[in-house]
């Protein structure tokens, strides 16, 4: 009645459709540069990572990771109706001490494409990306930015032939002519350089020197399978990492590998979950000892890998998965080693949620102790962490954080290990601080 009364009020003094016009434009330019309104001036400092034989340092201090997976940030940031859970997502995380989130700075076609065909960007999701980067940096988290998918979700390799192919110029229909078809590799290179020389439009900072960037990852699980003897996957990464390090030498570089050992490998039956591991096209030592690769990385998912071992069988062999690669990173590589990716199906037919903490236990059970012996293994990234709303997006792998309690005590206990070791660095939240220091009282 009221709300009546004074729709008529301001219809009859001529005021109505002019404040609704003027609260449309409002809204108008809010959908189109509202981004540009918000205060960015809160960033968290960040240095660069650096890295010193087996291990990170940041000012001079080592630095293990705490990390985890959220591969659908730039997706998610796109959009204005998703873009709030990047926030509550990278806040979340900080809450809980955890220090560098992995993410995708890539979606080849499809929907909320960056890359839109070769050397075609989107300006709405690269803004996204460099909404994603400021976030992280206000709440003091780095971010591990992988560049490609081996897979086709969000096009990945699969795309990059398929543009080859239809503009006439690809070598063969085959995914893994991704690795040596030249026009491909020209595409992937240009694409590239446009990421690293990106400059923030919130920031005025080009990506490659932001700090906020942990890492950059080649190629998320590569694997080609077609040369089983790794000379073309390895030819493909000498030539990509030495690309990188041509425009970017502030950042830490990795492949993305699986960690499976190769056909010449010594350790291709006695590490490997089966014979088929050796027949990827990949090698976890060959692959990573260049020197344009600063530290390797693994994946740890043995209910993917061994359909016919129980839950103890599994757990056992993932722990000795992890101290092999810890092995190869002292030895080897004397390099860092990070376990990018890891986690437990809830679709597994004998699954018990309690399995799935007795797994992330045994991961950061090892990593905690190879931090107090200072050996290569830097961290580790759970694969995957959602906010509420997110079911589409759940592999059966995803975890709602502040939803699985003992999951959520286990992630945070690890920060406070880890800093027992390195000490708390400053991007780490007061809350966790004093968390951490009631533990030790």
């Amino acid at each position: 009645m009221v709300k009546s009364s004074m729709n008529r009020m301001l219809a009859g003094n001529g005021l109505f459709y002019p404040i609704i016009g003027f609260a449309s434009f409002i809204a108008f330019l809010y959908l189109s540069f509202g981004d540009l309104w918000v205060n960015y001036s809160k960033e968290i400092n960040l240095s660069f990572v650096e890295r010193n034989g087996t291990q990170f340092f940041v000012d001079g201090k080592v630095f293990y990771i705490n990390g985890w997976n959220s591969y659908w940030l730039m997706d998610h940031a796109a959009d204005y109706n998703t873009r709030p859970r990047i926030r509550t997502m990278l806040q979340a995380g900080a809450k809980m001490g955890l220090t560098v989130c992995r993410t995708w700075a890539f979606n080849d076609a499809g929907y909320n494409a960056l890359q839109i065909s070769p050397g075609k960007f989107d300006e709405k999701v690269f803004r996204a990306l460099d909404h994603v980067i400021v976030e992280a940096r206000r709440n003091g988290i780095r971010l591990l930015l992988s560049l490609v998918n081996n897979l086709q979700a969000y096009g990945g390799k699969t795309q990059y032939v398929k543009w080859a192919w239809d503009e006439g110029v690809a070598l063969s229909s085959s995914n893994d002519s991704f690795f040596y078809d030249p026009s491909i590799r020209r595409y992937f290179k240009s694409y590239v350089k446009t990421v690293l020389t990106r400059r923030n439009i919130y920031t005025g900072i080009e990506y490659r020197d932001d700090p906020t960037i942990f890492a950059w990852e080649l190629i998320n699980e590569p694997r080609c399978m077609t040369d089983p003897s790794g000379d073309t996957l390895q030819d493909w990464i000498e030539e990509m990492s030495t690309f990188v390090k041509s425009i970017d030498r502030k950042h830490l570089l990795t492949v993305g590998l699986e960690g499976f050992y190769g056909p010449k490998s010594p350790k291709k039956t006695t590490a490997n979950p089966e014979i088929w591991a050796a027949d990827l096209g990949s090698d976890f030592v060959r692959n990573s000892i260049l020197s344009t690769v600063d530290f390797a990385s693994v994946h740890v998912y043995p209910d993917h890998w061994f359909h016919h071992k129980n839950f103890d069988e599994m757990l056992k062999f993932a722990a000795k998965w992890m101290l092999s690669h810890i092995e190869d990173g002292d030895k080897e590589l004397k390099k860092p080693v990070l376990f990018t990716e890891f986690g437990l199906s809830n679709d597994n037919d004998d699954f018990e949620p309690a399995q799935r903490d007795r797994f992330l236990k045994m991961v950061l059970d090892v990593l905690y102790k190879s931090a107090k012996r200072n050996k290569s293994g830097a961290g580790s990234f759970f694969w995957q962490f959602l906010v509420e709303k997110m079911e589409r997006f759940n592999d059966e792998y995803g975890v709602v954080p502040w939803e699985s309690p003992s999951t959520y005590r286990l992630i945070t206990e690890q920060s406070c290990r880890l800093a027992k070791v390195q000490g708390l660095h400053s991007t780490q939240t007061e809350n966790v601080k004093n968390f951490c220091a009631s533990r030790r009282n």
